[in-house]
């Protein structure tokens, strides 16, 4: 880590993103415990994410500019965007509003598709390759870690002063955030010459598809994805199972966040030892073991428990992928494809989401845990499988990749042949 904060640019970087990643953790728990408590509705309440994740459909054409435009001023402007946005819910009153709380979660939306492309494409101008587990590492560290009070923080600030001051809190971390990354000094390199618009767009699917490894591991985690967004709708029905009120929640998510500082923290060790393929693996496995150990709880303590083991998982798979998709991907692409990579995972996760409202009306939550953990599991299986010479080489290597990072290949090569879509 002391290698990784010696290097120009990256602590400002990374104390803006800490900054804007405490005002997410504080607010987006809100968003949905607002709506259950203004209608009473977990079927409402799931449908808060379902719009947050809406504009990742959307994510390839925000590709091409964040590829085209230089990398610091988007993250800058975008953070202030960010902050205008989450002002409406400052008028919020009663259930006749709650279309200005999904329509805000639809813009929150917009800036996660936006902003980690952005940040992905600066970590590669600012870091050497062999310091992005470390970068990843570190701000998932905070990013999970802030779990431990940020969402009891926003669930404090909602029951005692109400959901404006939340929305006026997570846009002054918005503001702070820009201010931070506006500090860095960084000379981008110029973006590749301009292809025809539809080419460009497509670039980024090209390469996933052209690009074995990372296809594969996308396609185990989008199938675990296609069932992680039941959680969303099914823990406040697992919540009414034992008596509890919606606003503990928090103290799930804080649990949670327990376990994902123990994650975040180990994530660069169990990286660098299986390797990027066998950390997501190893992530995904151990994410199903949790979900299973949640289904079949006696007691919230047993509950808690695995929330927990999940919290630690999440970091593994997450460090692991990121940094396989910033490694493999070329310079000149990495907005693309991050976008892409967004549009791959969030449909699932959409179309999970909105499932998910669906089945918690007709199965019992244990019943829908169990789905989550099956699933999951056989993603971690498809990607050991199809990959495991890749794990194998790994480890027997002591780090040694079985097959080298594919060379940047020249734009035009990669943007064109838009056919293949």
């Amino acid at each position: 880590m002391r290698k990784l904060f010696a290097r120009p640019g990256f602590p400002p970087l990374f104390a803006g993103l800490s900054t804007s990643m405490l005002g997410d953790s504080v607010m987006l728990l809100v968003l949905s415990m607002w709506v259950k408590t203004l209608t009473d509705s977990n079927a409402m309440a799931g449908l808060t994410f379902f719009f947050m994740v809406l504009p990742a459909l959307g994510a390839p054409l925000f590709g091409v500019w964040v590829d085209r435009l230089p990398r610091k001023p988007i993250l800058v402007w975008g953070n202030l965007a960010s902050a205008a946005a989450v002002l409406p819910l400052v008028l919020v009153r009663d259930e006749r509003d709650v279309w200005l709380i999904w329509a805000v979660a639809f813009l929150y939306g917009v800036s996660f598709v936006v902003l980690p492309a952005a940040v992905n494409g600066l970590l590669k101008e600012l870091l050497p390759e062999d310091l992005l587990i470390d970068a990843n590492s570190g701000l998932a560290t905070f990013k999970e870690g802030f779990r431990l009070f940020g969402p009891l923080v926003g669930a404090a600030i909602f029951a005692t002063a109400g959901g404006w001051l939340v929305a006026v809190v997570d846009a002054a971390t918005f503001v702070v955030a820009a201010a931070f990354i506006a500090s860095i000094r960084v000379t981008e390199a110029a973006p590749p010459p301009r292809t025809g618009f539809r080419d460009e767009v497509a670039a980024g699917l090209r390469f996933i598809v052209g690009e074995r490894v990372l296809r594969n591991v996308l396609i185990g985690l989008g199938a675990s994805i296609l069932v992680i967004g039941f959680f969303e709708a099914s823990i406040y029905a697992l919540l009414d199972a034992f008596d509890k009120a919606p606003t503990f929640a928090g103290i799930f998510v804080t649990v949670q966040g327990v376990g994902a500082i123990a994650g975040g923290l180990t994530a660069s060790l169990v990286v660098r030892r299986l390797g990027e393929v066998g950390g997501a693996v190893a992530g995904l496995a151990t994410m199903a073991l949790a979900t299973a150990v949640e289904a079949s709880a006696p007691t919230m303590t047993v509950v808690l428990a695995g929330a927990v083991v999940l919290g630690v998982a999440i970091p593994w798979t997450f460090v692991a992928f990121t940094t396989l998709m910033q490694r493999r991907s070329p310079g000149h692409l990495i907005g693309r494809v991050s976008a892409t990579v967004d549009v791959l995972l969030s449909t699932p996760q959409a179309i999970s989401l909105a499932v998910g409202s669906l089945l918690v009306s007709l199965l019992d939550y244990r019943t829908i845990f169990w789905i989550i953990a099956s699933v999951m599991t056989l993603g971690a299986l498809q990607i050991a499988v199809s990959l495991r010479d890749q794990i194998r080489s790994h480890v027997r290597g002591a780090g040694t990749p079985a097959e080298p990072a594919p060379a940047p290949a020249p734009a035009a090569e990669l943007a064109g042949g838009a056919d293949l879509l």
